[in-house]
């Protein structure tokens, strides 16, 4: 996906991707959500924002370990668990100050109960202490403390995934084979307070880092037994969606996507070769070159992922819900292209506003 040195325009661009996706996802309303990955397979743009934050997150160690240092590199992500942590009290802040707005204006009821204000109202002390140490985590918010153990974890996950991919590997899946019981001994297993459980999403981000570090070689692409991977996986992705489509009518559990079920994690696998191949034949960076501002809001992914849950919330009070059939769905289109364009000019005001220089030393210092 990069050379070994700076970033990866396909990183960025897949990463700009999904978490315009985010948002869109998280209207109600939205007409473009169900054209995204999770109208067709069981997966969706979760795994592939935690196999990217593994891929960039490997490729920020390597290039600081060459450049500064075992100890530099170690250091660049205990800072950067700081880094996430800031943005995710600002994240709860944020929601729990939206729900606050809506129910005190009596707008938008189901936001106010997924913001999780009333429950906050009554407790508030509680609730900020809970809120804190992780134990609870208000609406939007839930994947920033994963990113943060996570981030405690590259030290060692990059050295061994790159010393023993294949202990690295065995390792994570054992992780991932007794992710319930782990959580229940650390009482994270309700949906409510923790949505990922992180023993078991961590072997997305494992998937991520040994995709960086023991990369797929090129004499193996060209070999005949990846052709045959390729059909296999465009049969599989098939197969998955007309599952999706036409067998499973009803919503799964949300127990299957918190604990990361072997279904999803089949799925991703087999999309996530085909993606390759597209990388492989040139057509995702082609295409990144002429969406540049979708590749600024992958560059700007914190900033991107906190200001994107105000403007998912604000688009779905904004837009009615009073209209269905044909005038519902053209009212469902105009609030999405108001939401990508509000990403797209936060990405593009926060690029301009940190400037040249601060844009170069982030790019040496790994993805943010």
């Amino acid at each position: 996906m990069e050379s070994r040195r700076g970033r990866s325009i396909e990183v960025d661009f897949f990463r700009g991707i999904v978490l315009i996706v985010i948002v869109l996802d998280h209207i109600p309303g939205s007409a473009l959500s169900h054209l995204m990955l999770h109208a067709y397979a069981l997966c969706d743009s979760a795994e592939v924002f935690v196999f990217l934050g593994g891929y960039a997150s490997a490729a920020a160690y390597t290039a600081v370990l060459a450049g500064r240092g075992e100890n530099a590199a170690q250091m660049r992500f205990v800072k950067r668990c700081w880094q996430i942590y800031r943005p995710y009290l600002l994240t709860a802040v944020l929601t729990l100050l939206s729900g606050a707005i809506l129910a005190t204006l009596h707008l938008n009821p189901p936001m106010v109960d997924l913001s999780g204000w009333t429950t906050f109202a009554m407790q508030p002390l509680r609730e900020t202490l809970d809120i804190a140490v992780l134990r609870r985590q208000p609406y939007l918010s839930s994947v920033l403390p994963m990113y943060l153990i996570f981030a405690l974890g590259v030290p060692f996950a990059v050295p061994l995934a790159r010393r023993s991919p294949l202990m690295a590997l065995g390792l994570s899946v054992a992780i991932w084979a007794l992710a319930r019981p782990l959580a229940a001994l650390f009482s994270i297993d309700d949906v409510a307070d923790w949505a990922f459980n992180p023993f078991a999403w961590q072997l997305m981000f494992v998937l991520g880092i040994l995709c960086r570090v023991q990369p797929v070689s090129e004499r193996f692409h060209a070999t005949r037994t990846a052709r045959w991977l390729t059909w296999v996986a465009a049969i599989a992705v098939l197969a998955f969606a007309i599952v999706k489509l036409f067998v499973l009518t009803q919503p799964l559990p949300g127990t299957l996507k918190q604990n990361l079920s072997v279904d999803r994690v089949i799925n991703f696998v087999v999309i996530a070769w085909l993606a390759a191949q597209f990388v492989r034949a040139g057509s995702i960076a082609w295409l990144a070159q002429r969406l540049p501002a979708v590749v600024t809001v992958g560059r700007t992914g914190l900033v991107c992922f906190v200001t994107g849950t105000l403007v998912s919330l604000i688009v779905d009070t904004a837009t009615p819900h009073t209209f269905h059939g044909f005038r519902g769905t053209l009212v469902g289109l105009g609030g999405d292209l108001v939401a990508i364009g509000a990403v797209l000019m936060i990405a593009r005001g926060w690029n301009g506003w940190r400037g040249p220089q601060s844009r170069t030393a982030a790019n040496g210092a790994g993805y943010g």
